[in-house]
């Protein structure tokens, strides 16, 4: 399962094991064993609070897989968080799972070459 955008709010919830929604109690009844990844989408003054970070390192201790947002510093020198950069990774990554070719994943980057709909590329 891929989580994106991942809310501040939704992360608190997550975090804490409560299932108050769709999402939440699918989440809580999410085997473990299977892959489940989170990018969080919040304003910078949420991801910087000290808060976040703890649920961060709770959900990955529950073995979940976080992808972080990425900074970005604009031009008049302010750095914003910047989450859908990584779209292309989640839509790769969330193909990748729901095969279950991860292995198949490796060996292909490794060889230099990638996948695009379903299909090797070098």
């Amino acid at each position: 399962m891929v989580i994106a955008p991942l809310d501040a709010n939704t992360m608190a919830k997550i975090s804490c094991g409560l299932c108050d929604n769709l999402l939440t109690c699918t989440i809580r009844a999410w085997d473990v064993k299977k892959p489940l990844l989170f990018c969080p989408a919040m304003n910078t003054f949420m991801w910087e609070h000290p808060i976040t970070s703890v649920q961060v390192k709770q959900l990955i201790h529950m073995g979940y897989t976080h992808i972080p947002p990425i900074k970005k510093t604009l031009a008049c020198g302010t750095q914003v968080l910047v989450q859908w950069q990584r779209f292309q990774l989640l839509s790769l990554m969330s193909r990748i799972i729901y095969k279950g070719h991860l292995i198949k994943l490796t060996r292909m980057f490794l060889n230099k070459g990638f996948i695009q709909g379903g299909t090797k590329h070098t």
